[in-house]
């Protein structure tokens, strides 16, 4: 009883909550709902388990895909598909699905006779291709909920411990997407509500870039959200080709400990663009048709950029949640 006494003692429960809030990162880090965990665990007699093992239980979640798809006339779509088949997990695809307009013939003849095949599996993203057809309706009616509100076309889902935030970046069809737009206040509010330690966003236009199309300022609002939020990756296409950017804040400074790591991967199956600026920060850039490959583990996550047969770019590596 003497022993239990001291386990529930006011002091006993004040030094191990100023212990535990020396160990909780800032407003970018682990939810404070692990505090209220750790000192149930105090008060029952336990020990609190150090953060990396708590941040190791969970399953692992696996996003495959690429934006820039249905291109008809062109092999690419139906070899970046043989990737997307061999690999379980959700399907990405982050704008220009069907080329070159986004009529229910695109779909049909350029976009579902390849990747069509997995559109159960699949959450896409608009693209400005899609919106060449009025209201992007054969997007919506093609993917049905799995593309979020008809008419909006942003929306989020769980992937393992992961939360994806999918977000549509035409942003003159939707209202804008600075500030106080409706889809700014929706991420904003998305975040709060889901305070989770590892946080992936994807959406058709890169705030960097160093293809043709090149930076679109109109993202940085949204960039500005979820660095703010601690998310670790945003995945965009509209230039055809590969690029990985360093972590970053969204005015492009190198932030190697709170950073949002950019890939852009218009690789799917439209022609390639060439490069032609040499941004800060990008860190591997590739003209090659193939899909990213992102494993999302608790804590931290895995890339490959896989390319089609007989490709012979490759890139890979790994990262850890803030």
């Amino acid at each position: 009883m003497a022993s239990l006494r001291r386990i529930l003692s006011a002091p006993a429960v004040a030094r191990e909550r100023a212990r535990h809030a020396r160990m909780r990162p800032g407003p970018r880090g682990r939810p404070a709902r692990l505090l209220v965990a750790a000192v149930a665990i105090v008060l029952l007699g336990g020990t609190i388990p150090p953060a990396a093992s708590v941040a190791a239980e969970g399953p692992t979640a696996v996003l495959v895909g690429a934006g820039d798809v249905g291109w008809c006339g062109r092999p690419w779509a139906a070899q970046t598909a043989k990737l997307v088949a061999a690999t379980p997990g959700t399907v990405f695809v982050p704008g220009d699905v069907a080329y070159p307009k986004g009529t229910r013939t695109d779909f049909a003849k350029c976009y579902a006779p390849t990747w069509g095949k997995f559109r159960s599996r699949t959450r896409p993203a608009p693209g400005n291709h899609e919106y060449y057809t009025k209201d992007a309706a054969p997007y919506f009616s093609y993917f049905g909920s799995r593309a979020g509100k008809k008419g909006k076309g942003w929306y989020s889902y769980d992937a393992g411990t992961w939360h994806v935030i999918v977000l549509n970046s035409n942003c003159s069809a939707v209202g804008g997407c600075g500030p106080g737009s409706p889809q700014e206040r929706w991420l904003r509010a998305d975040l709060a509500a889901h305070p989770v330690p590892c946080t992936i966003a994807y959406f058709h236009h890169p705030r960097f870039s160093s293809g043709p199309h090149g930076p679109t300022a109109e993202m940085d609002a949204f960039w500005r959200a979820l660095y703010a939020a601690g998310a670790e990756i945003v995945v965009n296409g509209h230039d055809h080709d590969y690029e990985r950017f360093a972590p970053q804040t969204p005015d492009g400074a190198l932030d190697e400990a709170s950073g949002i790591r950019e890939f852009v991967v218009g690789t799917g199956g439209a022609p390639l663009y060439p490069f032609i600026r040499a941004p800060r920060n990008s860190e591997a850039r590739g003209l090659a048709h193939g899909v990213l490959k992102l494993a999302l583990r608790p804590g931290g996550y895995d890339w490959a950029f896989l390319p089609i047969a007989g490709g012979t770019f490759t890139d890979a590596g790994s990262g850890t949640c803030h």
